[in-house]
């Protein structure tokens, strides 16, 4: 017996989660017609799409993206999501907003997911400015930034040199009652390491012991270059 299309998108998605198993993924997706005689749908490009996103391969992902369309597939939310997560991923930041207003016009909703890979990728591509009115765009649309929305943001002020900025976020994090972890503060400290604040950059560490946040590598090599600063 054939299988049908349920089982063939589960198989490229089993095949998209081995290792380099994209390419295998996306042969299977556009031999399934010919094949076995079943069309693919929207699950099915979304676990090849999938696939090339955790390959590393966004300009694939993207290619599907057209593919898909031109053979009548809608694609939703998640599609649109997983190919902005392999533009972050491949530093294409003006390639993931363009996607975000495609995604609006084909009246698809974005979510908290669609917004926290875009503030990374924003971040990713040092453009601190834009991740910051991403952040606010949210808001406005009545989505509640979470942990990773905010340590997204205070990445991109970091990698942009906006110590600034980076501590007014952490100070919205506390209004909003959102909990800092590890992320949060090794970004803010290096942040203000990198501006030359080593004071706030050791308060910031006697903070986060005292709150009992763990420690991690990137944490260690901003406090020690804090700590170098400030001797």
């Amino acid at each position: 017996l054939s299988p049908d299309i349920v089982q063939v998108s589960m198989a490229v998605s089993k095949l998209g989660r081995m290792r380099n198993g994209w390419q295998p993924a996306v042969k299977l997706l556009q031999s399934a017609s010919e094949r076995y005689g079943v069309a693919p749908n929207t699950i099915t490009y979304n676990a090849a799409i999938s696939a090339c996103e955790k390959g590393r391969q966004w300009k694939r992902a993207v290619a599907l993206l057209g593919e898909m369309e031109a053979a009548g597939v809608a694609p939703d939310t998640i599609t649109y999501n997983t190919l902005i997560s392999a533009c972050s991923n491949g530093k294409q930041p003006e390639l993931a907003l363009e996607l975000l207003r495609e995604m609006e016009a084909a009246g698809l909703r974005p979510d908290r997911i669609t917004y926290n890979t875009l503030i990374s990728a924003c971040g990713r591509g040092a453009q601190p400015e834009r991740a910051l009115e991403l952040l606010r765009e949210m808001e406005g649309r009545g989505l509640a930034p979470d942990v990773i929305t905010y340590n997204a943001a205070i990445s991109a002020c970091e990698k942009g040199g906006q110590w600034e900025r980076a501590l007014a976020l952490l100070g919205e994090m506390e209004a909003a009652g959102v909990v800092r972890n590890t992320i949060t503060y090794s970004a803010a400290i290096s942040a203000c390491e990198k501006g030359g604040q080593w004071e706030r950059a050791l308060a910031l560490l006697g903070e986060m012991e005292a709150a009992g946040v763990a420690r991690d590598t990137s944490t260690h090599s901003a406090a020690i270059g804090a700590r170098a600063t400030a001797e």
